[in-house]
C-alpha cells in the first residue's frame, strides 16, 4: 500500500496550511483545525474519517468555499478560492429537499438558480433521475418517498449541475443499514461505469468500513485540534469483500490510528509519524454505566478483544464505542495497544466490586487520572461553602476548547462527579457544590422524626 496520493495528476483542489480557529476575548485563539495541507485529485474517491469534534465537516466547508479558513489558502486549479465554488456540489446528511416541490422540480432547482432554460432543465433533470433509479417518480413529492429515495433525489440534485467534485457529508448515516448498503453499491456502480458526471468524490464519514468499501484514498483526522493523522491509498480491487484479510487489516489499522493519540502505527512499510498531544486533557464523553458495561463484556471474554471485532459484535459505530474505550483507558481500567483493548487488574477489581465499591474505585481513578474532575473537586474543597459558579470552570476550559466543547466537557464532568459522589451541580443556580453530609446528630434527629410519624 502506497502512502499518499499519486503525484502524476494535477490536483483539482489544494489546501495550503489552512486552519480554523475562533478568537476569544483577550486575543485567545481556540484551534478547531491545525495548519493542514491537503489535495483532492481527479479520478479518486477520497474519504475523510475522524471522531466527533475532529473538524471533518469544517474541512469540507473550507474546501468548497462555504467557510473561509482563518489562515492559509484553498486553491481550485491553482487559483485562490474567495467564495462558494461554482463547480462543486454537496450531498448532506439531512435530505434537505423542498417539500412543496416535486422530485423533478427539486432536481431542477440548482439549474434554475443558474438561469438554465426550462426545456434544458427538464431534459437534464429527467436524465439524472433515470441514472439514480428514480425514473417514474418525477411528479411525486418528498413526503411520498422513503428515506433512501429522498437521498437519491439529493444525489440527482447534486449531480445535475455536473460538478467537478462531488462532496458528501455523511450521506448514508440517516438511513437504515440495508438502504445505506444499497446506495453505497449503486454509487460505486455509477462511479465504476463512468456514469457520474464528476471527476472526484470527497466523502466525510465516521464509518470505517464504509470508507474502506468506497475510497481510493483515506485520510484519518485526529482532534483537539483537528489534524491529519494519516493519508494512504487503498490498493484493493472493487468490488471489495469485507471478509478479505487485507480489508480487515485496513479497518484494523484505522482503529489503531484513532485509538493511539501519541503516534500513527505502521501499516506494512509505513513509518510511524509522531503527533503532538493536546495541550489540555479532554474528558471522553462517556457515562460510567457505559464504562461498566464495556468492562463487564471484556471480563466475560477473557479480558482482551480486538476493537474492530468488538464494535462489530456490539453493532456500534466508531463514534459510539471509542469515547467509552477512551474513558475506561483514562481511568486505568483498560489499556489500548495496537487496536486491542485489554482489561487491567484495576478494571477486574471494578467489575468484581459491588455498587458502593465501584463508586469508590471510580472516584479514586477519576481524581488520579482526570484533570478536570480533580480541578473541580479541589477548587470546591478550598471554598468555605463548597460552592463555585459554572463560570469559574467555564472560563478555564474556554481557553482551550470551542464553546460547544466547553459545555460538553462540563456536562461530562457533572455526570462523572455525581457518580463518584465527589460533587454535584445546580442547573438552576448554575454552580457546582459538594453536597453536605449529615452529622450523626442530624441522622438521629431524622430517625426520631421518622418514628414519630
Amino acid at each position: 500500500m502506497d502512502e499518499g496520493p499519486s503525484l502524476m495528476a494535477e490536483p483539482l483542489i489544494e489546501a495550503h496550511q489552512v486552519e480554523k480557529y475562533y478568537s476569544q476575548d483577550g486575543g485567545v485563539r481556540i484551534p478547531v483545525i491545525a495548519p493542514t495541507d491537503l489535495a483532492v485529485y481527479p479520478d479518486e474517491i477520497l474519504a475523510v474519517l475522524g471522531p466527533s469534534g475532529s473538524g471533518k465537516s469544517t474541512l469540507l466547508r473550507m474546501l468548497t468555499g462555504l467557510s473561509a479558513p482563518s489562515a492559509g489558502e484553498v486553491l481550485w486549479h491553482g487559483k485562490p478560492v474567495t467564495g462558494p465554488c461554482e463547480n462543486v456540489s454537496i450531498v448532506f446528511q439531512s435530505f434537505a429537499l423542498f417539500p412543496w416541490l416535486t422530485v423533478l422540480q427539486n432536481v431542477e432547482a440548482p439549474l434554475k438558480a443558474r438561469g438554465v432554460p426550462a426545456e434544458e432543465r427538464e431534459k437534464r433533470g429527467m436524465k439524472m433521475l433515470d441514472i439514480v433509479g428514480l425514473d417514474g417518480f418525477e411528479s411525486a413529492y418528498p413526503k411520498e418517498l422513503s428515506g433512501g429515495m429522498k437521498q437519491r433525489v439529493g444525489f440527482a440534485r447534486a449531480l445535475v449541475v455536473e460538478p467537478e467534485v462531488l462532496f458528501m457529508d455523511e450521506p448514508f448515516s440517516a438511513l437504515d443499514v440495508l438502504t445505506a448498503e444499497n446506495l453505497r453499491s449503486e454509487l460505486l456502480d455509477l462511479w465504476s461505469d463512468r456514469k457520474l458526471p464528476t471527476r472526484a468524490v470527497f466523502i466525510v464519514t465516521h464509518n470505517i468500513e464504509e470508507a474502506v468499501l468506497l475510497a481510493d484514498r483515506i485520510i484519518v483526522l485526529g482532534k483537539n485540534p483537528g489534524l491529519i493523522r494519516t493519508d494512504f491509498r487503498v490498493e484493493l480491487p472493487r468490488p471489495r469483500d469485507r471478509k478479505h484479510p487485507f480489508f480487515e487489516q485496513i479497518v484494523d489499522h484505522v482503529y489503531k490510528v484513532l485509538t493511539r493519540p501519541d503516534a500513527v502505527p505502521a501499516l506494512e512499510m509505513n513509518a510511524a509519524v509522531p503527533v503532538k498531544a493536546p495541550k489540555y486533557q479532554m474528558l471522553p464523553h462517556a457515562r460510567p454505566g457505559g464504562v461498566s458495561g464495556l468492562l463487564e463484556i471484556l471480563n466475560d471474554n477473557q479480558g482482551k478483544e480486538d476493537i474492530y471485532r468488538l464494535a462489530d459484535e456490539l453493532a456500534f459505530e466508531i463514534d459510539e464505542i471509542l469515547p467509552t474505550v477512551e474513558a475506561a483507558a483514562l481511568l486505568g481500567f483498560l489499556k489500548v495497544s495496537e487496536g486491542d483493548v485489554e482489561i487491567t487488574p484495576e478494571g477486574v477489581a471494578f467489575v468484581d466490586a459491588d455498587i458502593l465499591e465501584r463508586k469508590e474505585l471510580f472516584r479514586n481513578a477519576a481524581l488520579e487520572n482526570a484533570a478536570l474532575i480533580r480541578q473541580i473537586t479541589r477548587s470546591l474543597e478550598k471554598k468555605a461553602n463548597h460552592k463555585l459558579a459554572d463560570e469559574f470552570f467555564h472560563d478555564t476550559l474556554d481557553e482551550h476548547f470551542t464553546e460547544d466543547e466547553t459545555i460538553l466537557q462540563l456536562q461530562t464532568a457533572i455526570v462523572w462527579g455525581r457518580y463518584a459522589e465527589l460533587f454535584d451541580h445546580d442547573a438552576k443556580g448554575k454552580y457546582f457544590f459538594i453536597p453536605e453530609e449529615e452529622t450523626p446528630e442530624e441522622l438521629d434527629e431524622i430517625g426520631t422524626s421518622s418514628q414519630s410519624l
